[in-house]
């Protein structure tokens, strides 16, 4: 393997980082899905935020991206336009530049980005890393797949602006108080996905406190009503045995923490004595504790 890759494939993490120099590293990553909103500025936006959070949830800085697209034949020029001029807006927002990409015919419109950062090589955020006694921190709310799936107007509106909000100013956030274990951002496998990843990596219990998370507009009642996305149960099969629901606690919180987010919040780990230095941009939800590695939420 190259030495100068300092994070691939084995581990995986948020994305790739590859050192450059001594003092400069590479943050390369790819994003891309289908429309999840109706309107083609709010999808452009969207995607670049979800795009460019890998990167800052590496601890990057976002310098470079290229737009990754497909589109029908005969779908709308405007419509194309306001997904681009969206991007490129929320990109520069970032701090980079939109520097090119590549288009295709596609029965079903797809967008994203490839999206280029760079670190310090010694100043990497990873998944792993959390210690016991470390506070658990979350930089946006969650409920976006089951609040544009079963949301009022008004509700998915809240949980569109949030999903178009960058990442960038959580993730300066924690790079200048150091102290910070590990970092993840929260998007297609839910907190309980990668809330696991991080605790598994960390051979830690994460403990999370119902009555903390923050949730969009709705959330709760949409969740108590039954709504479901198809990501949910994927989630379940894939790390339901790591997540345990404390006896008395509201069932739609469960359901909350296995709803597919799309451009979702940094989830940290941070050491205490920091918190008070993070709370504009993060809400405390938990803390990793002795036990069994895995997620309970109480």
């Amino acid at each position: 393997m190259d030495p100068a890759l300092i994070i691939g494939l084995a581990p995986f993490d948020d994305a790739a980082v590859y050192r450059v120099s001594d003092d400069v590293a590479l943050v390369s990553t790819t994003d891309f899905f289908p429309p999840l909103v109706d309107d083609a500025a709010d999808f452009g936006a969207i995607a670049a935020a979800n795009a460019c959070s890998d990167v800052f949830a590496m601890g990057g800085r976002v310098v470079m991206a290229i737009n990754v697209a497909a589109f029908p034949e005969h779908f709308p020029r405007e419509a194309i336009v306001a997904i681009f001029d969206a991007a490129a807006a929320v990109v520069a927002e970032a701090g980079g530049t939109i520097a090119g990409g590549h288009t295709i015919r596609n029965p079903e419109p797809i967008f994203g980005l490839a999206v280029q950062g760079v670190v310090h090589p010694d100043r990497v955020f990873t998944k792993g890393g959390a210690r016991v006694g470390d506070v658990l921190m979350l930089s946006k709310p969650l409920g976006t797949g089951i609040v544009l799936a079963g949301g009022d107007e008004t509700q998915k509106a809240g949980a569109i602006a949030g999903m178009r909000r960058l990442n960038r100013a959580a993730s300066e956030a924690l790079i200048g108080v150091g102290g910070v274990r590990a970092v993840t951002d929260v998007t297609g496998y839910a907190l309980a996905g990668h809330g696991w990843e991080m605790a598994e990596r960390s051979q830690g219990a994460f403990r999370i406190e119902s009555s903390l998370l923050p949730l969009y507009p709705g959330a709760r009642e949409i969740a108590a009503r039954g709504v479901r996305t198809g990501g949910d149960a994927r989630n379940r099969t894939a790390v339901g045995s790591h997540v345990r629901l404390a006896d008395g606690v509201d069932p739609a919180f469960d359901t909350v923490a296995f709803d597919p987010q799309t451009s979702g919040g940094l989830l940290a780990a941070v050491a205490p004595r920091h918190v008070d230095e993070l709370r504009g941009e993060f809400t405390v939800i938990g803390e990793v504790v002795d036990g069994e590695r895995g997620l309970h939420i109480v």
